[in-house]
């Protein structure tokens, strides 16, 4: 399962863990995904959609 939004295609990004001796590893940020059936094209489809997306009214949530 890819972690990207099927309407911006936000996607991870990547960055530096650090501990208190300022210690860098590598780690990602994944964006707030959910899964929701929405309308799109005159059809009914399950997609994956992040959360300001959503709140943006980019996509219209069928329940």
């Amino acid at each position: 399962m890819s972690r990207v939004c099927d309407i911006c295609g936000k996607k991870a990004q990547t960055g530096n863990r650090r501990s208190h001796a300022l210690n860098a590893t590598k780690r990602k940020f994944y964006p707030n995904l959910h899964k929701i059936k929405a309308e799109i094209g005159g059809k009914i489809k399950y997609v994956k959609v992040c959360t300001s997306c959503l709140k943006g009214n980019k996509v219209k949530k069928v329940i």
